[in-house]
C-alpha cells in the first residue's frame, strides 16, 4: 500500500538509493516532532495514515511514525525489516528502568545486518550502522557506538561528558500488537512527556541539530559535536519558528494558549504579521 515513489520524493531521492542514502534523507527530511500528542490527538500506526501524515500533509511524528515508515519503505525495497523495542535511557536517573517506549529496526538487506534508526529526535543517528556492539562510527562530527550491557545492547553517543547511553534494547522482534500499546502510551498517557510538553527537531546533513522543546524552559537549542547554543523563545513565537525553522507553516496559538492547527492551513504569522488563531 505504500507509495514508495513519493516517499522517495518526500526524503530527497527521486531516483532511490542504498540503505544509507535512504536513512539519510529521512534524517534530514521529516521533522521529529509531538505536536499531534501535545494538542491531546492520539497517534495512529496504521500505515496509510502515516504515509499521509509524514508524506502527503508534510508533518512530521515522533519514533514510531518515523521508524514505521522508514520500515515500510526498506521492505518496499526488498529488505527484511525486524521490529524491536527499547527502553529509553538518555536523561534517566541512575538504576531507573523506563519502559519500552522506543522503537529500532533491524534490516537484513544485500547480505549486511543493519541498526536503523531515524526516530531518536535531536540524537538520532544520520545512517544506520552495523547491528550488534563493535566499533565506533563517526557521522558528521557525531559519534556512535553500541555496546553490550547484560542481555540488552545500548546505543550510545559521545557527548561533552563522554559516552552518553542513549537507549537498550533486547535483540528480539515484537509483534506490531506490542507497538501499538507502547504507542498509545507515549501519546495519551497524562505523565507522557509526549503529553504533557513539546519537542520539535530538525537536523542536518553537516551534523547541526536544532530543537524546539519546553521540557526544560522554552527555548531554540542549535547544537553540533563543538558547540551548543540555546536561545530562550516565548510561545508567541512559536508558530512562526514552526514554519520558518521546521517547515512547518500548519500550526498556530489556540485561544488557550497551546499548540493548534490553522483551519483554513494558512501560515503562522503571515502577511497580516499576527499569530493564528483557532476560534
Amino acid at each position: 500500500m505504500l507509495d514508495l515513489d513519493a516517499y522517495l520524493e518526500r526524503i530527497g531521492l527521486p531516483e532511490g538509493g542504498d540503505i544509507k542514502a535512504v536513512h539519510r534523507g529521512h534524517a534530514t527530511s521529516i521533522q521529529f516532532e509531538n505536536l499531534d500528542p501535545h494538542r491531546g490527538v492520539p497517534v495512529s500506526l496504521a500505515t496509510a495514515d502515516i504515509e499521509h501524515k509524514l508524506v502527503a500533509q508534510r508533518r512530521g511524528g515522533y519514533c514510531f511514525e518515523h521508524n514505521l515508515l522508514l520500515g515500510a519503505s526498506l521492505q518496499a525495497m526488498g529488505a527484511d525489516v525486524e521490529l524491536l523495542l527499547a527502553r529509553v535511557r538518555y536523561g534517566a536517573p541512575p538504576g531507573a528502568v523506563r519502559p519500552r517506549t522506543h522503537l529500532v529496526l533491524r534490516v537484513r538487506i544485500d547480505g549486511d545486518t543493519w541498526h536503523a534508526d531515524v526516530g531518536f529526535g535531536p540524537m538520532s543517528p544520520l545512517e544506520p550502522i552495523p547491528f550488534g556492539p563493535g566499533d565506533e562510527h563517526e557521522q558528521a562530527g557525531w559519534r556512535f557506538r553500541v555496546v553490550p550491557d547484560g542481555p540488552e545492547c545500548v546505543l550510545q553517543v559521545d557527548l561533552e561528558d563522554g559516552w552518553t547511553d542513549l537507549y537498550g534494547f533486547v535483540a528480539q522482534g515484537v509483534p506490531l500488537i506490542d507497538l501499538e500499546t507502547s504507542s498509545w502510551f507515549t501519546s495519551t498517557h497524562p505523565r507522557s512527556p509526549f503529553v504533557t510538553g513539546l519537542i520539535v527537531t530538525a537536523q542536518r546533513a553537516d551534523g547541526l541539530r536544532t530543537s524546539l522543546s519546553d521540557w526544560t524552559e522554552l527555548a531554540l537549542t542549535e547544537k553540533t559535536p563543538a558547540e551548543t547554543r540555546v536561545t530562550p523563545v516565548t510561545w508567541e513565537e512559536v508558530p512562526d519558528l514552526l514554519a520558518t525553522r521546521f517547515a512547518l507553516p500548519q500550526f498556530g496559538l489556540g485561544a488557550d494558549g497551546r499548540i493548534a492547527l490553522v483551519p483554513d492551513g494558512g501560515i503562522p504569522g503571515g502577511a497580516g504579521g499576527g499569530i493564528a488563531r483557532e476560534p
